[in-house]
């Protein structure tokens, strides 16, 4: 099979790493890639939201299967793109794809079929949400209603803080459009996780659950970034809660998505907090987290691809997924000033020989191959990958092998992990 994957990050760079483990590829091509994807497959340089271009690509170079990184060609509608033109992809529709576009939507989605969320209220006009946060007791959280990059979200601790970052949202337009509607919701005490379920609308399979790290600072302090760093499986999430996770929110969701005539077919994240009444859903995203990814794919011991076709073939009750009985953390290395400002083109050292180490994988994010070097090109750069027996060596190994690594500015958290040892 000939493959395409859309998409530059670490995600898609973890894809591709998966993918070409398959018992049968033939060409990989992923667009438009990074310096790491690079040394896997073709790169092409067509845009994530150019769907013309992609499609002409796909028939172009006979590709048997596109699988689609991002959340926004989804949103966008490449999958209704490729199906018109009888062109095989894997990921939600964009009236699927809607639970991640849209967070009024996904919330409308829950209270409907009775999914476990934070109480909320949405507001389109900026006068009524001022006039809302007068009347919400803090603290409490802003969202921008649209896809805003995993930036849209603002935990306010008091008023003020609710004010200034309704003018983020609404006034000064800090998303673009994705600010037009804004929902206030209660604040959840508890820790969160992430569970990933591949499904092809009916039945579903979840993978091995993982926990993110928003904040760009130790203790989860400081804005929200993209993550930065994650690891699985996450303990928060015994076997009693996951059964919670399968019957309470993954399934209603999925039976519901089918009864708005919005069947849902791919990847369906749902972004939790386990609070003292148990797993209550924060966001769903429609397609593989980032950098959950990078912790939850190094240990799946199955074909990844034979996945993706049984969800697009609606055989998933029929898969198999083997599951490594081991653990991985991921750590993403930033440049400095993210998620601000930052430099790009700084030469990365180091990576050659930490990548030729055992049970280590280095997913490129932000890089660009400069002739034989590899510069930094982004916010995230790189997510460093270890896996071992337990949590705790594997963080040993992965901050050895970060240790390792260098570039001019390059900043991480010192604490990826800590919170499954306190667990244990």
């Amino acid at each position: 099979m000939n493959i395409l994957i859309v998409g530059s990050g670490g995600r898609e760079h973890a894809l591709a790493w998966k993918i070409a483990q398959s018992s049968n590829i033939g060409k990989i091509y992923c667009a438009p890639g990074n310096g790491g994807i690079a040394n896997l497959c073709k790169c092409v340089d067509i845009e994530v939201t150019d769907l013309k271009a992609l499609a002409n690509f796909a028939r172009k170079k006979n590709i048997d299967l596109t699988v689609v990184g991002p959340e926004k060609p989804l949103a966008l509608g490449i999958v209704d793109y490729f199906r018109e033109r009888n062109l095989t992809i894997f990921g939600p529709d964009k009236k699927a794809a809607e639970i991640e576009a849209s967070k009024s939507f996904a919330k409308y989605i829950m209270k409907k079929y009775n999914v476990p969320t934070a109480e909320y209220k949405l507001f389109t006009n900026y006068k009524e949400a001022q006039e809302g946060i007068h009347t919400i007791t803090p603290p409490f959280v802003l969202k921008a209603d649209g896809l805003a990059a995993g930036k849209g979200v603002l935990i306010c601790n008091n008023r003020n803080e609710a004010y200034n970052a309704l003018d983020l949202i609404m006034k000064e337009k800090k998303f673009g459009k994705a600010g037009d509607k804004v929902i206030i919701e209660e604040f959840l005490e508890g820790e969160e996780a992430s569970v990933l379920a591949v499904t092809d609308g009916k039945d579903f399979i979840l993978l091995p659950n993982s926990q993110d790290h928003k904040n760009i600072f130790e203790g989860d302090t400081g804005p929200n970034t993209g993550g930065m760093g994650a690891y699985a499986p996450a303990p928060v999430i015994d076997d009693r809660l996951l059964n919670v996770v399968k019957n309470k929110i993954i399934s209603p969701v999925i039976e519901g998505m089918q009864k708005e005539g919005r069947p849902y077919k791919g990847v369906l994240y749902a972004g939790l907090i386990i609070t003292s009444k148990g797993p209550k859903v924060l966001e769903f995203n429609c397609r593989f987290g980032d950098p959950e990814t990078q912790a939850v794919l190094p240990l799946i011991d199955s074909d990844i691809v034979e996945l993706f076709m049984s969800a697009i073939n609606n055989k998933i009750s029929q898969y198999k997924l083997q599951i490594l009985n081991k653990a991985a953390v991921c750590v993403i290395m930033a440049s400095g000033g993210y998620p601000g400002d930052y430099e790009k083109g700084m030469p990365i050292k180091g990576i050659e020989e930490v990548d030729q180490k055992e049970d280590i994988i280095i997913f490129h994010a932000g890089t660009q191959k400069k002739s034989k070097n590899i510069i930094t090109s982004g916010g995230r750069v790189l997510g460093v990958t270890a896996i071992d027996d337990t949590i705790k060596a594997t963080i040993d190994k992965v901050y050895n092998a970060v240790g390792n690594i260098t570039f001019n500015g390059a900043y991480y958290r010192k604490d990826i992990g800590d919170k499954a040892l306190k667990q244990k």
